[in-house]
This record gives structure tokens, sequence and C-alpha cells, in this order.
């Protein structure tokens, strides 16, 4: 069974950088899809962006396209979310889930990792 690990959140100015880490244990196939989600408090959780594992099909929500970039090292099992130009409104906790076959329907979800920008 495929389990997710999140890492890298923190706390960082705005305007620094961060990236987030995903280990997945577990047979991972190219057709997989890693997506991204992140919850503020109070709010919903929203979509941040999503990735086939074999590097294609890569798609961002609007509220981050051109300062989030999503990657993958297939060697280590592990895609990662480069965030630049971060904002204040980019607090959050953020996730990444695994869907099977494309769907949009992310069946594996990590823990979370934390990531406040300050003003």
């Amino acid at each position: 069974q495929v389990q997710l690990v999140e890492s890298g959140g923190g706390l960082v100015q705005a305007g620094g950088s961060l990236r987030l880490s995903c280990a997945a244990s577990g047979l991972i196939f190219s057709h997989y899809f890693m997506g991204w989600f992140r919850q503020a408090p109070g709010k919903e959780r929203d979509f941040v962006g999503r990735m086939r594992w074999s590097g294609s099909n890569t798609y961002y929500a609007d509220s981050v396209k051109g300062r989030f970039t999503i990657s993958r090292d297939n060697a280590k099992n592990t895609v990662y979310l480069q965030m630049n130009s971060l904002k204040p409104e980019d607090t959050a906790v953020y996730y990444c889930a695994l869907d099977f076959n494309g769907a949009g329907q992310y069946a594996v979800w990590g823990q979370g990792t934390q990531v406040t920008v300050s003003s």
C-alpha cells in the first residue's frame, strides 16, 4: 500500500521560497497523478497543482501559476513543490495526494505540512 509523507514546511517571509517534498513508499506507476492541495484555517481545501508521475500533464491553480513548480525525482520516489515569491495568503497546511487513474479522485493523502508566510 502506498503511503505519502510530506516535509519541508516552515516559516518564511513574504517574497521568500520553500520547497516541499512528498515521499512515496510502495509501488508507483507512471500513470499515477500526484496532486498538491492546501487548506488555510477556516477555509476549504484548495487544489494547488498536479503532475502525472511520468512528469507530464502538469497543471496549476491560477493562484500559484508562475510561482509554484512541481517536479519529481523517480530515484527517490519523491515529488516536490517549489514555492517562490510566497505571499501571506499562501499560508496553509499543504498536502500531497495520489490519484491512481487521473480521474481526480485522490485516494491516498499525506499528513500535511504547515507553511506560514509572514508579511
